[in-house]
């Protein structure tokens, strides 16, 4: 395989893990965050809170980071594996809306007269 065919964005892969865990109790939390360490530690960044990504440089390669991923599930909550293509990743669409701004608190005026 040449160097434009490993690097084609139909081959190049990226992961999108989704996960909704419960964190009532101590026990739970401890499992929230160490999912969450295994997940930075193999190299996936937070794309937004609960969803975390990761650049995969084949299907290959994604299958390794997903088994990593399957046998550290922590034994409650929700979670979700996608895998696509960096084509598709691409076509992603993202809006960023404004937090609202409290309105400006009037100036007082200083008079010296």
């Amino acid at each position: 395989m040449n160097r434009l065919e490993r690097l084609s964005e139909y081959r190049v892969m990226w992961i999108l893990v989704f996960f909704d865990l419960p964190t009532d109790t101590k026990k739970e939390k401890k499992a929230y965050l160490d999912f969450r360490k295994v997940l930075v530690r193999d190299g996936f960044t937070m794309f937004q809170f609960s969803i975390y990504v990761r650049h995969c440089a084949s299907m290959e390669n994604a299958e390794v980071h997903m088994k990593r991923i399957r046998n550290n599930l922590p034994q409650h909550g929700k979670i979700g594996i996608l895998c696509i293509t960096d084509k598709q990743f691409a076509g992603i669409q993202l809006f960023y809306g404004e937090k609202p701004k409290p309105p400006n608190a009037p100036y007082q005026q200083l008079e010296l007269f």
